[in-house]
Formats: structure tokens, C-alpha cells, sequence
């Protein structure tokens, strides 16, 4: 089978590989290339298909890999694997690799119920530690004065911002954000099928037909093809026999026709795994099982981003989606909101717009910018809500809370199509203390 490389994810990742292996008069290059992107897009896959057009050697972690009941374990994997790609260097005499699939997975932070482990500090450090020294890289208990050979690692993930924070910075890891273009998407989903006679219009189509679909979709709708034949062949063997006629049987093994794939075929069957991906999104039997789950808001921080004192996520409000939490309104607090709506009385300000946004929020924007933290916008659409792929929306300037608020209302009317969420930020600390999602599509 022929498949596609897509053309910027294969430069990017060939100049990377390359740029490492160069000495480049008083130039850093980042030793880690971290390629993310929402699920299903093919990103270890495409890495794969380079590689083997290099013809370059490669070591793999899995991100599974990087926890251990025992304290260290992964970090000294780490080295260790690296060591034997820069042995495979030297050996060898060809450009080799470190590939960790899935980082964020296993060291990433996602929310107040991800244990912090002692090995995941010790992963992120150890990276960080190779990243700046790539030539000396011990294992624990030993020591080699022997300089290593440089090698390249690729990183993969779907949200490195749930990573530690110092691992990701410039100059240590070279971002690369993976989201095929339609032409890509039409090039990888042509290779999928190059053996069953589809033509490009139909390929065309099939893309168009499901657009939101990552690329794993289509892989899994032509395997979906053969069902039917398997199953034709279970009954004509027996349940019974199946295991003996596959697995242990002198017999050749068992040929099929080449199914339907015409368009029309594809597509039927397409809508049925869709059916089945919204039973799954729509059920939500987990919230149902786990009291835990049905206590805790939609959107939930880390204790320790967390603003202690001030707002407890409770209920839901029902219609527009958004969190309602009570709070405790002070004198000053009610003072103040009296002189802003004076204020908007006397600039003539679109009350209307004002009125928009829930009183909760209102009410928060003022208390976090009273204890002068920043406040700031994210909006994504379908696509990217489902891969928490979220797009800045810029920070709100000053902090007259009701010039924010208006902001924030032109701001909602914009993207009233898409998610958006408001982020509270710490300037001092340059962390989030609140992310929470304020709207939803109409």
C-alpha cells in the first residue's frame, strides 16, 4: 500500500532530524521536536513513514512507560535508551532518533484527579537534562567521560500545555502543531484507499462528507468494509472452529473478495460510526456511576490554581450551559458595581450589551480584577472543543471591570458560533488561576 506523507509535516520533521546532526557556528538548535495536534491525526504514523524514507534508526518509549512503582525507573529509561541510540550512531555509521509517543499522556498534568507523581518530576527534569547537556548523558550510579553522539528526539502529544512548563520553553523543545489541510487530508485519506479504485473526486468527497472526522476515521471506515465478509466466514466454519481454522489449521489461510467501495457504500457506513461516536458522547453513563464525578463542574483546575475562598462550583445552570456559582457579595463589591452602572449611565455605554453576560460572571470578572490578576479569552469551534485545541482571543487591557465587561460582550457576540471560555491569569506567578466556560455555540 502506498501512503502520503504530507509535504510540510515531512520538512519540518527532516529538517529537525538533520539540523541536529549539523554543526552550525553559534547556533543552539533545540534538541527535542514536540509534534501535537488533537487525536487520530496520524502523528507517530507520518513520523513512521519519514523515518523509513530516511532510512534513519529509531528508539522508541512509549508514554505508558514513564511511570513505575518504583521511584526513578523511567528517568533512568530514558537514558538508557538514549545512550543505545547514540551507540547505534556510532555503530551503525547512520542518523538515529529518539521517538517518546504519547508524552502528555504520560506526564502530563490534566486536572485535580491526575496524580503527581515523583517519577513525573523526574521524566520532565531528566528531559530537560538532556536537552541542555545532549553529549553527557549518565546513568545513575556511573559515569562515562566519553562525550555521547547528539540524538535527535521527536516527542508526541495532543495538549503539551498540561506539561511542566520549563521542558516546553524555546530553545529546549521546537513546537510543531499538526493539523492537515483539506489537500493533506484528501493526499492521506487517497493513500488509505489507493488499492480500491477510488478516484480523486470520490476521495474529494468522502473528506468533504465527514470534515470533521480525524484521519484514524477513514483508516477504521475501510477496515469496517470487511465486516460483513468475516462474518460470512465465521458462520460458514462455526464459532466453534474459527480459533482452530485461524490459528492452528494446515490449511492456507482464508481469502477475501474485494468488497463494495463504491461512494455511496463508504458513506453508509461512515454515518454509522458516527451514530456510534454520539451514543458514546450523548450517554455519559460514567457521571451516572461515579458521585464524584457528578459533584465536580465541567471545567475543574488543579487545587493549586484554584481561587481558594471565593467561588465552589455546585450546580448547573440549565439552557446556556454555563457554570452558576454562588458567591458572597461584599459592601465594597456592591459599591462598586453601583458607581459602574452610574458610569455607564453617564458614557452612554450599550447597557444592553452589559446585560448580556451572566451577573456570576459579572460579578467574577470584578473580584479577580480587584486582586489584580489579568483577564484574557480562548474561543475554539466543534473541532477544536473536542481536542481542547483552543485559540487565544487576546488579553482584556486595563481594569475598569466595566469597560471588561463590554469588551467581553462584543467580544461573545463575535463568536457567538463558537466555545469560549475566560481565563483568569496571575501575572506575578505567570500562571492560570481559572479557566471556565462561558459560552457555548448558539
Amino acid at each position: 500500500m502506498t501512503y502520503y506523507i504530507a509535504p510540510s509535516f515531512r520538512d519540518k520533521l527532516a529538517v529537525h532530524i538533520t539540523k541536529n546532526y549539523l554543526e552550525l557556528e553559534g547556533v543552539r538548535v533545540p534538541l527535542i521536536l514536540g509534534i501535537h495536534g488533537r487525536k487520530g491525526e496520524g502523528k507517530s504514523f507520518q513520523c513512521e513513514l519519514v523515518f523509513e524514507q530516511m532510512g534513519i534508526g529509531i528508539i522508541h518509549i512509549s508514554g505508558g512507560e514513564l511511570e513505575s512503582p518504583d521511584a526513578g525507573d523511567p528517568a533512568r529509561l530514558i537514558r538508557l535508551r538514549y545512550r543505545e541510540a547514540a551507540e547505534m550512531i556510532k555503530v551503525q555509521g547512520k542518523m538515529c532518533a529518539l521517538m517518546i509517543n504519547d508524552l502528555d499522556a504520560g506526564v502530563g498534568r490534566f486536572d485535580s484527579t491526575t496524580q503527581y507523581t515523583v517519577n513525573t518530576q523526574l521524566v520532565s527534569a531528566t528531559l530537560m537534562n538532556i536537552a541542555d547537556h545532549p553529549t553527557d548523558v549518565q546513568l545513575p550510579g556511573s559515569y562515562d567521560a566519553n562525550p555521547l553522539h547528539r540524538v535527535p528526539i521527536i516527542v508526541t502529544g495532543n495538549d503539551f500545555s498540561t506539561l511542566y512548563a520549563p521542558l516546553i520553553r524555546e530553545g529546549r523543545m521546537e513546537k510543531y502543531y499538526w493539523e492537515p489541510s483539506r489537500e493533506e487530508r484528501i493526499g492521506i485519506v487517497g493513500g488509505i484507499f489507493a488499492a480500491d479504485g477510488l478516484s480523486r473526486r470520490d476521495i474529494e468527497q468522502l473528506v468533504d462528507q465527514f470534515p470533521n472526522q480525524a484521519i484514524d476515521f477513514f483508516s477504521a471506515l475501510r477496515s469496517r468494509i470487511y465486516d460483513q465478509q468475516i462474518l460470512h466466514f465465521i458462520h460458514d466454519v462455526g464459532l466453534d472452529q474459527v480459533s482452530f481454522r485461524v490459528v492452528r489449521s494446515t490449511e492456507a489461510p482464508p481469502e477475501f473478495e474485494k468488497p463494495n467501495f463504491e461512494l455511496s457504500h463508504l458513506i453508509e457506513f461512515g454515518q454509522v460510526m458516527i451514530g456510534e461516536q454520539r451514543q458514546v458522547e450523548q450517554t455519559g453513563l460514567v457521571r451516572e456511576y461515579n458521585k464524584a464525578l457528578r459533584e465536580s463542574p465541567a471545567i475543574e483546575l488543579p487545587p493549586a490554581q484554584q481561587i481558594t475562598g471565593q467561588y465552589t462550583p455546585q450546580t448547573q445552570r440549565q439552557g446556556n450551559g454555563l457554570a452558576k456559582e454562588p458567591h458572597t457579595l461584599n459592601q465594597g463589591s456592591a459599591n462598586q458595581a453601583t458607581t459602574e452602572s452610574r458610569v455607564n449611565l453617564k458614557t452612554h455605554q450599550p447597557l444592553e450589551l452589559i446585560a448580556s453576560i451572566d451577573l456570576d460572571i459579572q460579578q467574577q470578572i470584578r473580584e479577580l480584577l480587584a486582586q489584580g490578576y489579568r483577564l484574557s479569552l480562548e474561543y475554539a469551534n466543534e473541532r477544536r472543543f473536542r481536542t481542547n485545541a483552543w485559540k487565544s482571543g487576546g488579553t482584556f487591557q486595563g481594569n475598569e471591570a466595566s469597560e471588561v465587561i463590554l469588551t467581553l460582550a462584543e467580544r461573545l457576540a463575535e463568536h457567538n458560533n463558537e466555545y469560549v471560555r475566560l481565563i483568569g491569569i496571575d501575572p506575578k506567578a505567570k500562571r492560570r488561576i481559572l479557566e471556565k466556560l462561558i459560552q457555548r455555540p448558539r
